[in-house]
């Protein structure tokens, strides 16, 4: 059924309408003031692209390489917690959507479904994402689980240390694991459609916590982990393993030194430093410290196709999306996502045809930045 999605931005208004205010803040929501979120929309604006005329660009190719394989679009679905808060089976829908699209499915620690049945769905196109917490006695069980599993890729997120705080769901009284008091329920009764498809699928909770004496705690402080943490992940995981939420170029020239297979510039969505720079004017300078070679994504403050183009002239070789997918699913459930995701795919590639270009892999993309 057709939702009617023209953009992102139209997502998000629609799936403000549908969710709880819990909900929709603990989605939407960044640290602090939120003027991290700002920056790096701001960012975004201020790059311009050349547009050039009189190119033959009649075909085009969105599709890119990824590690030895092809994609059908140039961006894949960041991990992301607890995505069933935004529709009953939102993972499933996504673990769908990457099978189709051939692209990378983040799978979050926090998943509100479990690792072994979002790779199965996902066609084998998952990558598992890794938090570090306490001592990391979960943390390497995890990392066995996703081997186990079939994951041929782990994302080491390094960027929460601690987890910022976000007053917009700190308002509503968001907890991890899923909590209902007084507050809540008058919200969830304010929403019904949502309330009550959420009541008849069941509870989200964090599915890969689901067995005895094995818990986890959102709020637990992941300050432990340093340098020989990746050293002793990166000996006992024999897949590719990607590092996510790198922002200096010193980090990343130590990690490419480290071994690790890809580094993800990201600032979690301007969720967690308030005051970190926006991700995508560090880009070029984090390709230049790292190398030609060295495989480097990119995610935060992508909203449109145009944003997509920026990223691959700034240095990256492939985008993530994160919370304009929750809200493509608040607004039309597993149809609204396709929709947005035809969307971003349209844009892509009529920004390709505006700016000269036939390809985002071409060898001139950076020169479609107006300098």
């Amino acid at each position: 059924m057709a939702v009617g999605l023209h953009s992102s931005a139209e997502a998000r208004r629609l799936a403000r309408r549908r969710l709880p205010w819990m909900v929709l803040d603990y989605i939407d929501g960044a640290a602090g003031q939120e003027h991290g979120a700002d920056r790096n929309r701001a960012a975004f604006d201020d790059l311009t692209l050349r547009p050039r005329i009189l190119r033959d660009v009649s075909t085009r190719d969105l599709s890119v390489d990824l590690s030895g394989a092809r994609t059908k679009a140039p961006f894949g679905i960041s991990p992301m917690g607890m995505c069933n808060l935004s529709a009953p089976g939102a993972d499933l829908m996504l673990a769908r959507l990457a099978a189709r699209e051939k692209v990378p499915l983040g799978v979050s620690t926090v998943a509100s479904t479990a690792m072994e049945p979002l790779i199965e769905a996902a066609d084998g196109h998952a990558w598992f994402q890794l938090y570090f917490t306490g001592d990391g006695s979960g943390t390497f069980k995890l990392v066995e689980r996703a081997k186990a599993a079939g994951y041929q890729t782990i994302v080491l997120t390094v960027d929460v240390p601690e987890v910022g705080r976000r007053p917009r769901e700190l308002r509503h009284g968001f907890k991890m694991p899923f909590r209902i008091g007084p507050r809540q329920f008058i919200d969830f009764a304010l929403h019904p459609r949502w309330s009550l498809s959420t009541l008849f699928a069941g509870k989200p909770d964090m599915a890969n916590f689901q067995m005895p004496g094995f818990a986890f705690d959102r709020e637990a402080s992941r300050a432990k982990a340093d340098w020989d943490t990746l050293r002793r992940l990166r000996d006992m995981w024999p897949g590719k393993l990607v590092v996510k939420g790198v922002l200096d170029i010193e980090d990343a020239a130590a990690l490419k030194q480290a071994g690790v297979d890809a580094i993800q510039v990201s600032s979690h969505g301007a969720r967690q430093l308030e005051s970190a720079p926006a991700p995508i004017s560090v880009l070029p300078q984090i390709r230049e410290s790292v190398g030609p070679d060295m495989p480097l994504f990119f995610d935060s403050g992508v909203r449109s196709g145009e944003d997509v183009v920026k990223a691959f002239a700034q240095g990256a070789e492939f985008v993530f999306l994160g919370r304009i997918l929750q809200f493509a699913i608040a607004a039309g459930g597993e149809d609204g996502l396709a929709e947005l995701w035809s969307v971003l795919k349209s844009e892509t590639s009529i920004t390709l045809a505006q700016i000269g270009m036939r390809s985002l892999t071409a060898p001139d993309i950076a020169d479609c930045i107006q300098r």
